[in-house]
């Protein structure tokens, strides 16, 4: 989706600068769904497999994101390189946050998703409101690139929140759900082509392409027993961020995004207030037509729970893997079983105390979803539960006997299939 509205005249008094965003070709969204992917993937990376920890993490990437931010701000123009490289660092920051939010402070992630939209409002309406304009096409004052900054950092941190809570409330695989924010999508680029607001259909489309870089990198992370292809979030990130590199390469080559170097007689798209009013009517049955989706998504889990519990069959009854991981998104327990996975990996090389701090994060990971997941179905959460419990006290014995925790850990791990 290109955008070709005219830009608005700069406050009175403000300096004028250079326009410090590119233009929005193909290649730009093409760069944006990579971003987003590493950001999803990247921040998984480091937290969960490497174990630096939820909250060092994200006090990690804000400083790196100062920094980012604080070479962009001192550009004199658009520089390929260091802008991607702040909206990078912004994918993994505002990624961070949300998680910090939904994993440490319980926060539900409809709330989060409806705080997020609400500031996101309030940023657009200030900007607005002193500006006369959202379009990236006049971002030539220092005051418009920070409003740009700050709507980019709420973008993110809403298409997280947005995005994991379409996945808790359709438990889909990682490959279905990349499928909602691709059709939507394609539904704005449509609008935009029907002559729906050029401005309104880009930020629409940039807020989407968040939930879509992120199901797209859990769609190649997740094992391929998850309906994922197994690449693992190092392995995806690095794919991700040579891709990253590489477009960028060409884009500094080649120059095809800087809005600056445009003809004279390039001409916008006039506006027609008309057919803008009812591509907006449009626009609203898109949004009425995937809420239905949600809802009926949502609603199908906890069909089949309730058959379940209210059948013939004693509650007494053993639960089989499948009947107990059924009930869960499949997101969360690709985390459980990951983190399992590698607390099993760090027990065979011989390393008895990586693996005793990694299965801290199943604990942590566990408690913190308690809530939504005991609701979903309490039978199934409390099976899942004494399997950890087991888990974690072999791992704890004051004098741990090997075999007792990888058989702890293995029967865990086939449980979480």
């Amino acid at each position: 989706m290109a955008t070709t509205t005219q830009p608005a005249a700069a406050t009175p008094g403000a300096r004028q600068m250079l326009n410090k965003v590119p233009e929005v070709t193909i290649w730009f969204w093409v760069i944006k769904i990579l971003c987003t992917t590493v950001g999803e993937s990247f921040a998984d990376w480091i937290n969960t497999t490497l174990g630096v920890g939820l909250i060092n993490t994200s006090l990690l990437f804000t400083a790196v994101l100062a920094g980012a931010l604080g070479w962009q701000l001192g550009t004199r123009r658009y520089v390929p390189f260091v802008y991607w490289l702040t909206v990078v660092v912004l994918s993994v920051t505002g990624t961070l946050y949300t998680d910090i939010l939904t994993d440490s402070q319980g926060v539900p992630l409809a709330v989060s998703s409806s705080v997020f939209a609400g500031v996101l409002a309030v940023v657009f309406g200030i900007w607005y409101a002193r500006e006369r304009t959202l379009s990236i096409h006049s971002i030539v004052t220092r005051s418009r690139e920070l409003f740009y900054w700050l709507a980019v950092l709420v973008t993110f941190a809403l298409g997280t929140a947005t995005g994991d809570w379409t996945l808790e409330l359709t438990g889909w695989a990682p490959g279905v759900s990349v499928l909602l924010p691709l059709g939507l999508i394609a539904a704005i680029v449509l609008a935009w082509r029907l002559g729906a607001n050029v401005v309104l259909s880009f930020w629409l489309a940039y807020i989407l392409t968040r939930p879509l870089g992120a199901n797209l990198g859990d769609w190649l992370a997740s094992p391929g027993g998850d309906g994922g292809l197994g690449l693992g979030t190092a392995m995806t990130s690095v794919i991700f961020l040579a891709a990253i590199l590489a477009t960028v390469l060409y884009l500094a080559r080649s120059r095809s995004d800087v809005i600056e170097t445009r003809g004279p007689n390039q001409t916008a798209r006039a506006a027609d207030p008309a057919r803008e009013r009812i591509m907006l009517g449009y626009y609203a049955l898109v949004a009425i037509a995937a809420t239905a989706l949600l809802v009926w998504a949502h609603q199908r889990p906890h069909a089949a729970v309730a058959s379940e519990e209210d059948g013939p069959a004693p509650s007494s009854a053993p639960l089989t893997p499948k009947q107990a991981t059924s009930s869960f998104p499949p997101a969360d327990i690709a985390r459980f079983r990951k983190i399992t996975a590698d607390t099993l990996a760090k027990l065979n090389a011989g390393h008895q105390a990586a693996a005793t701090t990694r299965v801290t994060a199943l604990e942590t990971a566990w408690d913190d979803d308690q809530a939504k997941l005991q609701r979903k179905n309490p039978k199934a959460w409390t099976f899942l539960d004494g399997e950890i419990d087991h888990v974690l006290k072999a791992l704890r014995a004051p004098k741990p006997d090997k075999a007792a925790e990888i058989h702890a850990l293995n029967a865990l791990l086939t449980s979480l299939k």
